[in-house]
């Protein structure tokens, strides 16, 4: 499978100061894949040490400080010499808290050999601490609707996406693809086990299965490393995720995990869940003003989930639904695209990422590309309304230089209200860029993923 990560991956070996690496991501979202794939691309091969499966190997962490020491004595335990071209791969290493301080000494004693390490999320919660500033990090998610289209043998759908270099109308004879195959994303959503079950085998069952196992595993990580007090409340608010997205002013509410329930009493169980990478948190904002972080409201917020496939099994809707015209965009009131929109947003880099609401009005998401601050809205038809957003460029027309609506109309833009096919997300940075272009006459310049 094609991840757009191992681009990445190939600038840090390139890095002259490179540091250990730490890769990180929601459980079964192939990290441990990427590397070895990676890891394929070494003279000398990579070696892989799970820490969780290898216990023993912990004591050559915890017997040496010594880099040429812990070198020498993995060499041994895995029955090969590593050398300065080998890809040294610390699997589970949150589990080894010896082999966490470890990085430390190879950024500072051997930066020669490359390091890195693969944890979850909710391993980086429970770790005691990757050394400050003596590591990079890289996050990773679960494959984006791009990545699903190079899995599925959709080169040319992709390369067309890449090519578009104006704010024009997409012609039919890519739009309807486009569409039929996001209505499939819905489904399959972006893990990598689910989607191989449907781009090799199209078995749909296996989907599901596949699904509700990744999904059996999370309440597994839960019941298993949270405290027994907020076990109960945590699984209260996981079960709530739906009846949370499935509302049209999809603020979290408290009061819908449990009639009395409060946030005082609440508020640990959901921060593990965040913490843990279960699921995001967006954060409502008062005013677009810079930085956004100085406007944030803590109190107010909305929360989603890591992948849209995994939201739709977890919602027990159906897939025959991606045979209903657009009712798979539409079920609880697009709270599947909404989350789909979310996934290819956290890819912009530094993009900050939250919700404006001013009573009666709700914009989705206010992102922060660069400078500007854009208003995006999510709309699951091709008949829209804008009184959200237009009544928010009304309020802050200095600081808005467009707004963005993403829904299941064509590109176009109007010189005020860019509008972006929901197939489009993955590639949003780039059309502003081109949108903004229009506007000014400039060339702004943007980041390629």
């Amino acid at each position: 499978m094609e991840r757009y990560s191992m681009s990445t991956l190939t600038k840090w070996k390139e890095s002259d100061t490179r540091k250990p690496l730490v890769l990180f991501g929601a459980k079964q979202v192939g990290k441990t894949w990427i590397l070895e794939e990676f890891g394929k691309s070494f003279p000398d091969g990579f070696v892989r040490i799970n820490f969780n499966q290898q216990p023993e190997l912990h004591q050559v962490f915890q017997t040496t400080k010594d880099v040429k020491r812990i070198i020498q004595d993995l060499s041994v335990a895995v029955g090969r010499t590593i050398t300065k071209n080998t890809l040294v791969i610390f699997d589970e290493i949150q589990e080894c808290e010896e082999a966490v301080s470890s990085l430390e000494y190879f950024c500072e004693d051997a930066p020669e050999y490359y390091v890195v390490s693969a944890v979850s999320i909710l391993g980086l919660m429970l770790a005691k601490g990757f050394p400050s500033g003596k590591v990079d990090y890289l996050r990773m998610g679960p494959m984006s609707f791009e990545e699903f289209l190079e899995a599925n043998g959709d080169q040319k759908l992709v390369e067309y996406l890449k090519s578009i270099d104006t704010v024009s109308r997409i012609p039919s004879k890519y739009s309807g693809p486009l569409t039929e195959k996001l209505k499939m994303y819905f489904v399959v959503g972006g893990m990598p086990e689910a989607v191989k079950a449907w781009t090799e085998e199209r078995d749909i069952r296996e989907v599901d299965r596949i699904q509700s196992e990744i999904l059996d595993a999370y309440e597994y990580e839960y019941a298993k490393h949270a405290d027994a007090i907020d076990m109960p409340k945590i699984r209260m608010i996981w079960n709530s995720l739906p009846s949370q997205l499935a509302r049209v002013n999809k603020k979290f509410q408290y009061s819908v995990v449990n009639k009395s329930a409060r946030a005082r009493e609440y508020g640990n169980a959901l921060n593990w869940l965040v913490n843990a990478g279960l699921v995001k948190k967006v954060p409502r904002i008062s005013n677009p003003g810079t930085p956004l972080t100085a406007n944030e409201n803590v109190e107010s917020f909305k929360i989603y989930m890591e992948d849209v496939g995994l939201l739709r099994r977890h919602s027990r809707l159906s897939s025959s639904t991606f045979s209903e015209e657009n009712r798979l965009f539409e079920e609880f009131d697009g709270a599947l695209a909404e989350n789909f929109v979310l996934e290819s947003l956290l890819n912009i880099p530094d993009a900050g990422l939250y919700y404006w609401s001013e009573t009666p009005y709700d914009v989705d998401f206010i992102i922060q590309i660069g400078n500007n601050v854009f208003p995006v809205e999510v709309k699951t038809g091709k008949t829209v309304r804008a009184a959200s957003i237009k009544n928010y460029a009304n309020e802050y027309e200095e600081q808005t230089k467009l707004c963005i609506r993403l829904s299941m109309r064509n590109l176009s833009f109007d010189g005020k209200v860019l509008n972006v096919p929901l197939y489009l997300a993955d590639e949003l940075e780039r059309i502003v860029a081109l949108a903004l272009k229009q506007i000014t006459g400039e060339n702004t310049s943007v980041q390629t993923r």
